[in-house]
């Protein structure tokens, strides 16, 4: 038998957190920040000006400045169940909006993460509750992309690349807004990207589906 380790039990055991835990926390990242650099906080009250917009789901196990090894002020972060990326949803169009044309972010990266249980929930057929209206989004990234799935055999592979197309699909959604648009046709460097990150290697898998214009898009998508 393995040895467990204390980075193993602190990941899967969450009985020592604590409210006043949360806030000993923050105490010690105030100590452990201020003893690198001491005018850490300074700085930072100063503004923002990160390059990147991270477009992730509201799993606890995705944090963006961890497995990026980023510190605070370098990524601005939209986060929901899915990572979804809908044109009708104005709190992410507001925030990228924001991010784009007011932080000027040089980079918008949707990020998936296999093992989505969102996503999971969406190739199947159980009720959940009010997350099935949520949801129905990927069910139409399912319908799409059904001939390619039905063609994977293996529950988990399926699984896998479902999660992959609903990263696509949201790169592609990204695309068809007026704020993407309106940046390209004023010549602003800007990426779109799509990942996928591994919870059990913490890899990140770039499914080089970056796009930096509206060259290769669908004539009925493109604005004036």
């Amino acid at each position: 038998m393995c040895a467990t380790t204390n980075t193993e039990l602190a990941i899967h055991d969450t009985s020592h957190i604590t409210y006043e835990s949360l806030l000993e926390g923050n105490e010690k990242f105030i100590e452990e920040a201020l003893n690198v650099d001491p005018q850490f906080f300074e700085k930072l009250a100063n503004g923002q000006k990160p390059p990147v917009l991270w477009i992730g789901c509201a799993d606890s196990r995705v944090p963006a400045d961890r497995i990026t090894n980023t510190n605070p002020g370098e990524i601005f972060v939209h986060r929901n169940i899915a990572n979804v990326v809908v044109h009708t949803d104005l709190n992410l169009l507001s925030v990228l909006d924001y991010a784009v044309n007011v932080l000027k972010v040089k980079h918008v990266i949707v990020v998936g993460h296999y093992g989505c249980g969102g996503v999971e929930a969406a190739m199947g057929n159980k009720q959940v509750g009010l997350i099935d209206n949520w949801l129905r989004t990927i069910k139409d990234v399912y319908h799409k992309y059904s001939n390619e799935l039905s063609a994977i055999p293996d529950h988990k592979e399926r699984f896998n690349k479902m999660v992959e197309y609903n990263v696509i699909e949201g790169v592609e959604n990204l695309c068809k807004t007026t704020i993407v648009q309106g940046a390209w046709k004023n010549n602003q460097d800007l990426s779109i990207h799509g990942w996928v990150y591994a919870l059990n290697t913490g890899k990140i898998n770039d499914l080089k589906v970056s796009r930096t214009s509206s060259a290769d898009m669908d004539p009925i998508y493109k604005f004036d």
